[in-house]
Parts: structure tokens; sequence; C-alpha cells
């Protein structure tokens, strides 16, 4: 059982519209955790978390803290990290957090901060739950919960799910990722990590199957895709076909990407914008194995709470 922690929330993206949702979550978090900086929830400017100067100080002042957060949470996904790329503090971060327990976690639009962290300051991050969309859920997932709990009180973790098709095979590399449309904003940028012989992750919402494909196809042009060893695909909500597709869907994007570039997709893992998501370590090292149709993730080497 963990002792009680300190969560410290940022809010680089997208304002807060679902107050009642972030209360929720913070009387939740508040039962047995000790909540810091919850007054951003209220900021707006625009569609905005507050202005630049306010979402950008959320990152930057982590750096001049007295005493370190155990668990650094955003709010919400939406929009907005992207502007903030080239003005954070990343040689001070490195400094600051290198080697320390603090665990940064969110999805959606903060995987622009994640690999841009995992470029510039070799920080290892956490895609997983936010304080409004998950913690704040009117019911709380409890495989949300006990992933994100379980992970971050292990130096190791696995998970283990159940995919369509038969396949065998055993990969290790680094585990990079998170949200496709994000991944693919930052080709071309300083803000991408430079990974081969990894292992992607991507998982998207609101991107029909021919938008998946190209984001994949984008990526296989610029010389990324092909050199990783295998990709798992999460979630892709709200991505059903309709009357046009006629049969084409998200299986066959799958179906087609491995078929070009000879890398494996491994797919349906519980990833994403869906009520159920596990956790996953963004930069840490993984065993990913497909037997038949089982699937295994072998996580290792990230920050872990154990001793709390």
């Amino acid at each position: 059982m963990l002792k009680s922690l300190s969560i410290r929330l940022v809010a680089p993206s997208g304002y807060c519209q679902h107050q009642d949702a972030a209360t929720r979550a913070i009387m939740r978090l508040s039962q047995q955790h000790r909540l810091e900086n919850t007054e951003i929830i209220r900021r707006r400017e625009q569609r905005f978390a507050g202005s630049d100067t306010e979402r950008l100080n959320d990152i930057n002042q982590l750096v001049e803290l007295v005493s370190l957060p155990d668990i650094i949470l955003a709010v919400r996904g939406g929009y907005g990290v992207s502007r903030l790329l080239d003005q954070i503090n990343y040689a001070g971060l490195q400094s600051t957090f290198n080697g320390q327990p603090t665990i940064f976690c969110g999805h959606s639009d903060f995987t622009a901060l994640q690999l841009a962290l995992l470029s510039q300051s070799e920080l290892i991050t956490f895609s997983g739950p936010m304080l409004a969309g998950n913690f704040g859920a009117e019911t709380l997932s409890s495989f949300t919960e006990n992933h994100f709990w379980q992970l971050l009180k292990q130096q190791h973790y696995t998970i283990n799910w159940q995919d369509t098709q038969v396949m065998n095979g055993c990969w290790q590399g680094q585990l990079w990722g998170g949200n496709l449309a994000m991944i693919c904003s930052l080709i071309g940028t300083p803000w991408l990590p430079k990974v081969t012989d990894g292992i992607l992750v991507i998982e998207d919402i609101n991107e029909s199957a021919f938008r998946v494909e190209r984001m994949l196809l984008q990526l296989y042009h610029a010389g990324i895709l092909g050199q990783q060893k295998a990709v798992i695909t999460g979630s892709f909500s709200h991505s059903s076909p309709n009357a046009y597709d006629q049969g084409y869907q998200l299986a066959t994007v799958w179906e087609y990407m491995q078929h070009k570039t000879g890398v494996p997709f491994i797919n349906h893992l519980d990833y994403g914008h869906e009520p159920d998501t596990v956790t996953l370590p963004i930069g840490a090292q993984a065993t990913l194995i497909a037997q038949e149709k089982q699937r295994q993730l072998q996580l290792s080497g990230y920050p872990s709470l154990c001793n709390n």
C-alpha cells in the first residue's frame, strides 16, 4: 500500500471544461494523497488552460520547487503543449528530475511534452490517466486505477492481453510513442526522440482509419517506422468505418502497414482514450512477447515509488 503522496497538477493544454469531473477527482485523490496547484483547473484563456506564460510556468517552475512532488499529473489534454516546446527549460528539468522517482503522467496532447522531455532531457514519463477524464470519471475504472498504482509501486511490471491474430515472436527495445497525431506533429523537429530498434506504441481519438494510415505512412516515409522492432496499437476511439469505406477499417490498416514495412503490429492493448487504459512508461525498456494469440509486455528501467 502506497503511503500518502504529493500530487502536483499541471495544465499545459486545453482548459478544463468539466469542472465537476475535476472536483470529483480531487475529492477522490485527496482521501489519501496531498494535491498541489489545484487552482489551475479553473484557468482559461480562449481554448487554453491559461495564457502561454501561465501554462509554461506550470512546467518550468518545477525546477524551482524546494520539495519535489511524487507525481506530476496533467489535468487534461486538448491542444496547447506544442506552443510551449521551444521555451521549456529542458536542462533544468533534466538536472532536477534525472534519477529522481518523480512520476510525470498524462496522455493525448501531453504526448508532445513527454517525447520532448525524452529527446531533450532523457526523462522517462508515463502515458496514463489524467485528472479530469480518468480520476474524475463518474465511475472510476478499477482497471485503469489498478494498472496505474501497481505499475508505479513496482520496478518491473508485466501486462498481459489477448490479440485476434496468431503470431509468435519476441522483441526487445525502448518503449516510446503515445498519441499518434502528436507523434507525427513532431516529425522534423528536435522534440521527436531518435529511437531505433524500439517498440512504438500508438493510440488516438476521432481519427478515421484512412487518417491513421496516412499518419503511419508519414512515419514510414520519414524513415522512422521501418526502424522499429514492433508497433503496439491501443484504442482508436470513434474511428468506426462508414458506408464509403466498404470494409476498409483499422484492421485493414494494421495488415497493410505490417506487410509494407515488415514491422509486426501487435494489436488490441487497452491503452488510450477509453475508460480502461494501462499506464506505460515512455522511454523505459520493454520486452514484447507474442505466443499464438496471447501477448505480454514486460517493462523495466523506469522511475517507481516502490519505497513509498
